[in-house]
């Protein structure tokens, strides 16, 4: 009995002390778990659990940069950026109350900004606590509006500011400005060329905040200082602009035209001074914004310019030793090439004209007839030479580089066409660098539209240089000058271009539309132009005007002519340009 008894004592005693080893074993596991654990968070990524502790009781808010100015050659303000903020709502605190936040949005904000049941709406967004409800509101107005919130006892609706992009001339120069979209992204213009200069680069500030989420004053805080951005100082004078705008609006309006432009480049530096557009857009007025007003038309759109490419036609002749203002040319009545019957704008039998009488006249068929001294090669080479098929080098998004077709590809119709602008298409402003190199004495000067840019600092830089280079001699250049002071005297084409105290080189252009859809020209649809630089004998500023399908029979000498004469008067005076105090020589048009 007593042996059992020891026996299963002894058994007993084992049991224990194996689950008591076993507890021990599992105590040791646990504890060296701990341990390694602890080692880990302490020795070797202490400083990642130190920064996930703070950041939960941590809050980041953007400072958000003020974008750049763009301003006109004397400083004033085309684009600014001024204080706004955006709505926000957090939906589980506005759902209840949506109808009644919505109506005093409505009140303070206007229609024209919110839309009632789109408020509504998302004020109710569900599983949300954050929502965007109106973006780029004036600081003041967005201020009100949640005071009012809060007056009638709700809650809910919140504040984050930012900048909001102004225009202050409204219209003006906008098609060169540009606009932004509503993340403040440059779209068109200056607004997307420089971009990245001018919008700068946002700050930040980091700041501890209760469990609540409330910031605790006096506590740590970091600030990441934003940059501002960049100003860009344009070419453009603002009051000269201003006019022009109002002067092409009312062409454009009184002739029907579909579009009209006007640019005038000072012909020395390339500078553009003024750049107009109708019809054009408020960039304030989103809703207004179509492609067809908003395109940059001076440097985007293509056309075939008509008789103002005589002029590149005749330099090219002069260049080559071919002519001069008194060759006389025995220019026929009509021609046939490639079975194509070419004539002039009236009818007329055999006739002789000098170079000079052509332009004046504006003769398709005495054109013809000097440029046959151009093989296929060296007409195309001039062209080139003079810019057309290649960039202007304005820096303008979007710039089209026209159609120039290769000489390879030419036909005898071909030839005869592109001397006197037609089977060729250009932008406005290759027009003007080429016809500029002839007022600047056959030296191309590539247009530019900025002049500095400034940063926060005052700091002034400029861009990169314009190219030059001379196209064609200084004598060829002064011949085709002569030429062209025949068009504006009182038996050319464009006596209305004549400006009192001052000699006037230009030229008319009138040029078949062709249909975009089948390609073909559409007979009685034009488009119109005139191009001149004045004073002629020393000639400082070019002005291109042209005009797209205005009302039937209208002329480059009845219709862009006359609005040449306004801007370009205007221009010489607001830049001081002492008259020529001479008149222009007497050149024979005929013989």
């Amino acid at each position: 009995m007593t042996s059992r008894l020891s026996t299963g004592t002894g058994h007993g005693h084992r049991v224990a002390a194996r689950r008591l080893r076993v507890c021990l074993g599992l105590a040791i596991v646990v504890f060296l778990v701990f341990g390694v654990r602890l080692f880990w968070i302490q020795g070797l990524d202490a400083q990642a659990y130190a920064s996930m502790s703070k950041q939960a009781g941590q809050s980041t808010t953007t400072i958000p940069a003020p974008r750049g100015e763009i301003l006109d050659r004397n400083g004033k303000a085309l684009a600014s950026s001024v204080d706004a903020m955006t709505l926000t709502a957090d939906p589980s605190m506005t759902s209840t109350d949506a109808p009644r936040i919505a109506r005093i949005l409505l009140k303070h904000l206007g229609k024209d900004r919110i839309d009632y049941f789109d408020v509504i709406d998302k004020l109710r967004t569900p599983k949300s606590r954050f929502v965007y409800l109106v973006k780029q509101v004036p600081a003041w107005t967005a201020t009100k509006a949640v005071k009012a919130v809060r007056k009638a006892g709700l809650t809910g609706v919140f504040t984050q500011q930012e900048t909001m992009r102004t225009y202050p001339g409204g219209k003006l120069a906008a098609n060169l400005v540009g606009y932004v979209d509503g993340s403040g992204k440059g779209v068109q213009g200056i607004e997307r060329q420089y971009d990245s200069l001018l919008r700068g680069t946002d700050g930040s500030a980091t700041y501890e905040v209760s469990p609540t989420g409330q910031r605790i004053p006096m506590a740590d805080s970091t600030v990441k200082e934003m940059v501002p951005g960049t100003d860009v100082e344009t070419t453009i004078d603002r009051d000269l602009q201003w006019y022009a705008d109002q002067r092409l609006a009312d062409a454009v309006r009184s002739s029907s035209s579909d579009w009209g432009l006007a640019v005038t480049m000072d012909v020395r530096t390339g500078q553009i001074v003024q750049m107009s557009q109708a019809p054009t857009f408020d960039a304030e007025e989103k809703s207004t914004l179509r492609d067809y007003n908003t395109v940059s038309r001076f440097a985007q759109t293509v056309y075939e310019p008509g008789s103002v490419l005589k002029t590149v036609t005749m330099a090219a002749l002069a260049d080559q030793g071919k002519i001069t203002p008194e060759t006389r040319l025995v220019v026929p009545g009509r021609v046939m090439i490639d079975k194509f019957p070419i004539g002039d704008y009236w009818q007329h039998g055999t006739i002789h004209l000098t170079a000079a009488g052509v332009i004046a006249k504006s003769s398709n068929l005495g054109t013809i007839v000097a440029a046959q001294q151009l093989s296929d090669g060296t007409m195309h080479s001039y062209l080139r030479k003079f810019g057309f098929g290649s960039l202007s080098g304005v820096q303008l998004p979007g710039e089209s580089r026209g159609i120039l077709t290769p000489a390879k590809q030419w036909t005898k119709a071909n030839h005869a066409t592109i001397s006197f602008g037609q089977g060729i298409s250009v932008t406005a402003l290759q027009v003007v660098r080429a016809v500029g190199a002839i007022a600047n004495n056959g030296v191309m000067v590539d247009p530019s539209v900025v002049d500095e840019y400034v940063d926060a600092d005052g700091k002034r830089t400029s861009p990169e240089a314009t190219s030059t280079r001379r196209v064609v001699s200084a004598k060829a250049a002064k011949m085709v000058t002569r030429m062209m002071e025949a068009v504006t005297a009182d038996d050319g084409t464009a006596p209305a271009a004549q400006i009192p105290g001052y000699r006037v080189a230009g030229k008319t252009g009138t040029a078949w539309r062709v249909n975009p859809v089948t390609g073909r020209y559409v007979r009685g649809q034009n488009t119109v132009s005139f191009i001149g630089f004045a004073p002629a004998d020393k000639p400082r500023f070019v002005t291109y005007v042209v005009l797209d399908k205005p009302f039937a029979n209208a002329g480059g000498g009845s219709t862009a002519a006359p609005v040449f004469h306004d801007v370009m008067s205007m221009a010489l005076e607001r830049f001081g340009v002492a008259p020529t105090g001479s008149r222009s020589p007497k050149v024979p048009q005929q013989w």
